[in-house]
């Protein structure tokens, strides 16, 4: 970590030269992480934006210049292997991630990486070999699941550790969008499976499990699958922006599923169902997951993302009833630092919140979370979805 190059504002200490590989849209959202944390929270190393990685010399330098950073490379290999690098944020599809991420911990540097980790348990076993290995050099690596950091998230993450719930019995968890609807949607690198290793079950699903998972604090130990892909050919895009493009006369094959479906089993005992679609018409980013206990219940869903509902059963029945918690107050998780009361947080928040839990454990010496050994139990969890839709059995999930 150097500290020769000037302090961002709001911190304190070493700066933290950051190069990220990668600028469409998970890149935009964390150069804006990058380029927020030190200014609202008090961080023990301040964030440089040292280098941004593409593959496209005009395209690279354009986004280098419109997001923040200082310089800019066409080749990743050289971005990890810069002594002016310390931290090496991936933003690139899923193809890439285990090359990427395993060069960066070969030559000392963090990594955050982008969800899910890999396209296979194979690469996502390589990598976490490598973070353990690396973390014994004092080398950390985490992968990127941002809505655990929403306050209202943590808040029920909190709500269940401190018993308020009991014992949990139920988990429904849902991610709905509908930005592959229309059948004549271009096809981009999402809807391919050698680029993205599956459709929505990996793209927003994994959000869905690491949620469920991170709130209960209890582990997915066997599933029952269905895949479904509704369009199986779409126009091959003439340009991306973003979820969105252009369409060409061309037409390709649609190789990952549309929508996943299926039913857990929770080392606890719990059940869960789970649901993540992109033809959920009209769902725009719903994220809703509920959680049924012994003694309450709590559910939460993205499009009201500043609102926690909780039901307390130990109540007596005359009181009882939802309550509708606004996660805005300076003592909720990570708010303290944004704005007053009742003036709500949004989606990029959640990217400015992970670099701050990464930043001050990589300032601490500790294992920031989730770690690339999380990433493998949900790369196991969305296999085993996979092997369960072919071949309709029950899978378990391999410790």
């Amino acid at each position: 970590m150097s500290s020769d190059t000037p302090q961002t504002s709001g911190s304190t200490g070493a700066v933290l030269n950051i190069g990220m590989v990668g600028h469409s849209f998970m890149g935009a959202a964390h150069s804006q992480a990058w380029r927020s944390a030190g200014r609202f929270f008090d961080l023990p190393l301040a964030p440089v934006m040292q280098v941004l990685g593409g593959r496209d010399e005009a395209r690279t330098a354009a986004a280098a210049a419109r997001l923040g950073w200082n310089q800019h490379v066409t080749d990743w290999r050289e971005l990890v292997h810069r002594e002016d690098v310390d931290v090496v944020d991936i933003c690139t599809p899923g193809d890439s991630h285990a090359e990427i991420a395993i060069a960066a911990l070969a030559a000392g540097k963090h990594v955050l990486c982008e969800k899910p980790l890999a396209n296979s348990v194979a690469e996502a076993e390589e990598m976490t070999r490598a973070a353990a290995e690396a973390a014994q050099r004092g080398v950390r690596a985490m992968v990127g699941f941002t809505y655990r950091r929403v306050p209202a998230i943590a808040l029920a993450r909190k709500l269940v550790a401190d018993g308020r719930l009991g014992t949990v019995r139920h988990v429904r968890a849902q991610y709905l969008q509908d930005w592959i609807a229309d059948p004549e949607a271009p096809l981009s690198w999402r809807l391919q499976k050698e680029r993205a290793g599956s459709g929505s079950l990996g793209d927003i699903g994994a959000h869905v499990i690491d949620l469920a998972q991170y709130i209960t604090g209890d582990a997915i130990t066997e599933v029952s699958g269905h895949l479904e892909t509704f369009v199986k050919e779409r126009p091959l895009a003439a340009e991306h922006a973003g979820l969105s493009g252009t369409a060409s006369e061309e037409r390709g094959e649609v190789t990952v599923d549309d929508a996943a479906m299926f039913l857990a089993r929770f080392a606890s005992g719990a059940a869960g169902v789970f649901e993540a679609t992109r033809f959920a018409t009209g769902r725009k980013n719903a994220i809703r997951i509920e959680v049924n206990g012994s003694l309450g219940s709590l559910a939460f869903d993205f499009e009201d993302m500043n609102v926690l509902q909780f039901f307390d059963a130990t109540l007596a029945d005359e009181e009882a009833g939802f309550r509708r918690i606004l996660v805005t107050e300076p003592t909720h998780p990570y708010v303290a630092a944004w704005w007053p009361p009742g003036h709500g947080l949004g989606y990029e928040h959640g990217f400015t919140h992970q670099v701050v839990d990464l930043v001050t454990a990589i300032a601490d010496g500790t294992q920031p979370t989730p770690t690339f050994a999380d990433g493998l139990q949900i790369q196991r969890v969305l296999d085993a979805v996979e092997t369960s839709s072919a071949t309709r059995t029950w899978q378990e999930i391999t410790a």
